[in-house]
This record gives C-alpha cells, structure tokens and sequence, in this order.
C-alpha cells in the first residue's frame, strides 16, 4: 500500500492523491492503537491526526514508511528523533497555519487589551490600545513574520526572542524586530506572544527564572504547548496582578483540575488549539503535505496532470491549484 490515511483532509486533496497512489483511508484505525500498528507492514507513507502516536514501537512495524504527514497544527504525537533516526520524514505545511495562528494573536490582544482594565493616570479603569505597546514575540515562527507584518499596521513597537537564533540573525531585520533577551523582552512588552516550537529542553523556560520580572499589566497569548509554561510560575504572576491576563490555546489535559496551580485562576482563558484551524488554514496546510509526499513518493503511470512539487514550507497559491474533475 502506498499511503494509509487516517486524518480527514479536503475531498479535492484526497481525489488528487487518489488519483496517484494505492490509498486506504482508515479514521478508524485512531482509536484502535494495536490495529493501526497491524496495518503499517507494507505502508510507505501515512497521515495522521493528533490522536495518533509515531513512537519508536510504531515505527518498528513500518520498516518500508519513508513519511509521516501531519496536517493539523504541532507535532507532539510524533517522535522527532525516533523518526531521524529510522529515516522517516515528517512532512508539515510549517507556513500554511501562519496567517490564522498571527489572526488568531491579534484578536486574542485586541480583547484582552480592551477587557482587562487598568488604572488610568485619573484613577480610572480603561482599557488599552494595541497601536500604543510594545509586544514581545518569543519564537521567531512563521506566524510570528506574519504577527510583525500586521504588528505594524497597528503601530506596535515590536521586539523578540528566539533560543535557537542569535542576536545578529538577519531574521530580526527583515522582520523588523528588535532583538532581546528573555527577561528583558518580559520587562519592557506590555504584550506577549509565545509562538516558540516545543522541545523538551525548553519545558517550563517560562517559569520563576523569568515570569516575576514582566513588566506590570502584562497580557499574554500564547499559542505554543503549554509545557514551555511552569504552572506554578503562571499562577503566582497572574495572582499577583503581574501579569493581568493570559489567553493560551493549548493546555495539557489535567492542567486546570482541582489541586492543580491553575485551578479556578479567572484572569486565565483556555481555548482548544482554534488558533491554527481553519478553513483555508487546513487546505494550504493538506496541499503541502500531499505535494510533498507525492514528490517523495513518485507520481504513478496513471497520474495525467503536472504539477508543481511544494516543499513544506513554502506557500501554496490555492487559486493556481489543479482543477479536478
């Protein structure tokens, strides 16, 4: 079999595969652990949702899977380094959930700017304008290119943090971010976006080495797995009025339960990874990933239509896309 699929995807993507490859689309098999790891003998590719974990096991029983595709946002379900290692490619469209992820932020600051009140130089409450903060980026992401651009429009001053980026990076002037450090960029944004990839050496970067020093009123929205948060530390700053708002778009279940640091915090809103799902979001994000796979693949003998490969990371013209019958 050449492509076991198991994530729904747009039915013009799945005819456009269909029309190539010996496909089995089996939604079934997410929450059938032991049947899904049958089905990998002869697979040499897959798309799977976020339910769906490619682990070192999992990989065991797919000795001729050359790629794992992963349309939805994140990649938690999937071991990078167990992957490298058995030489299986994890394809992602990296820039197709950019625009509505940067959408997303702009929304989640506007509200929170506006809702969460401060003390005004009269004495009264207000609320504030995103066009007069400084907004601190934390990853320098795709979305994060497309939160600068918007950032902009607005009038934002915009500064930025990345661990895996130096200083010097051409990144920061391209997109017209002032480069920081982590603590100094938590002390001077009135706004923060956490936008930063999820690897295990960051867990709990955003913790008591840091979080006590954002600057008074701070709102943050972050869209980044949560495990980049100590939950300790997000309580004590969002008690303390340090922080006055935290909007997050994902949070590891169990996280708000009673007895839990976060539990029953009203200034902490929690949405169900939205950010990145919409609409055009997932067509560009089904397109990357079924061209790249494609590309790796081969296209068969009964493939009649040409067709420009696309890497992962590069955009997707929709509108040039081929017209199926």
């Amino acid at each position: 079999m050449d492509l076991l699929i198991i994530e729904s995807l747009e039915a013009e993507v799945m005819q456009w595969l269909e029309s190539r490859y010996a496909i089995r689309y089996a939604p079934e098999l997410a929450s059938d652990p032991r049947a899904f790891r049958q089905a990998l003998y002869n697979v040499r590719a897959l798309i799977v949702p976020p339910s769906v974990t490619i682990d070192a096991q999992a990989l065991h029983y797919a000795p001729v899977l050359r790629a794992v595709g992963r349309v939805s946002a994140g990649a938690e379900n999937i071991d990078l380094d167990a992957c490298s290692r058995a030489r299986v490619e994890v394809v992602r469209g990296l820039t197709a959930t950019a625009q509505a992820e940067a959408e997303f932020m702009i929304g989640a600051l506007l509200s929170m700017l506006r809702r969460v009140p401060v003390v005004g130089s009269d004495g009264m409450l207000v609320g504030r304008e995103l066009g007069a903060a400084t907004v601190g980026l934390v990853g320098m992401q795709p979305s994060a290119r497309v939160m600068a651009q918007m950032l902009a429009g607005f009038g934002s001053k915009m500064v930025g943090y990345d661990p895996a980026l130096h200083a010097s990076d051409p990144v920061f002037e391209r997109w017209r971010v002032k480069p920081m450090g982590l603590r100094e960029l938590l002390e001077q944004s009135d706004a923060v976006c956490v936008q930063l990839s999820y690897f295990s050496r960051y867990h709990g970067l955003l913790g008591e080495r840091f979080l006590p020093f954002c600057k008074p009123n701070q709102v943050i929205v972050s869209i980044a797995h949560s495990g980049l948060f100590d939950e300790a530390s997000l309580a004590d700053a969002l008690n303390s009025d340090r922080v006055a708002a935290a909007w997050l778009d994902s949070l590891e279940p169990g996280a708000l339960d009673e007895g839990r640091p976060l539990h029953g915090i009203e200034n902490l809103q929690i949405t169900p990874r939205v950010a990145s799902t919409t609409r055009e979001s997932r067509l560009r994000s089904a397109w990357a990933v079924a061209r790249r796979i494609d590309e790796m693949l081969g296209a068969t003998p009964n493939a009649t239509r040409t067709f420009k490969a696309t890497m992962p990371g590069e955009p997707t013209d929709l509108a040039a896309e081929p017209q199926l019958p």
